[in-house]
């Protein structure tokens, strides 16, 4: 349990690695998603008053992260700002060229993705949050979050060459 500032600040730093790889799932670029894990950790440390102790702290950063990359959303479409989208060819991690090929067709069909079901993928799926907790950090009612990643999952294996 974490009982003073030092220690959520702490306990924040240990999630890092994970908000990283959520931002990458709300983000097109690596650019777009440190910046908005910084964002997001800034936010989070001037509020650490506003996290509730006993409650899951990850969940608490992932929903900063959600509000935070929304915010940004808007306010690049209010400056007329698009997307870039990520360079082909980007190498994820040091696998072999086959798990290489495969994690960009995966990255590439979920930037494809609303982003609505993108944030539900990247919670659920890749975060392993369940779906309540997911359903909690968006905001939405469970059975909006099942529907939105019943279609998610269907359009990635549409896309990754499977059938639905």
């Amino acid at each position: 349990m974490v009982n003073s500032v030092t220690d959520v600040r702490t306990q924040i730093a240990g999630l890092l690695p994970r908000l990283r790889r959520f931002g990458r799932t709300l983000a097109h670029t690596r650019e777009d998603a440190d910046d908005l894990v910084q964002m997001a950790v800034e936010k989070a440390l001037t509020r650490t008053d506003q996290w509730t102790p006993g409650t899951r702290l990850d969940s608490w950063m992932f929903r900063i992260m959600q509000t935070t990359w929304i915010d940004e959303l808007r306010a690049r479409e209010r400056r007329s700002q698009t997307f870039v989208s990520e360079e082909e060819g980007e190498h994820v991690g040091v696998a072999s060229h086959d798990a290489q090929v495969d994690a960009m067709a995966v990255r590439k069909a979920i930037a494809q993705l609303g982003d609505d079901q993108r944030a539900v993928v990247g919670l659920v799926m890749v975060e392993g949050l369940s779906y309540q907790e997911a359903a909690g950090v968006l905001d939405i009612p469970v059975g909006t979050l099942t529907s939105r990643l019943a279609r998610a999952r269907d359009v990635l294996q549409t896309l990754l060459g499977g059938t639905p």
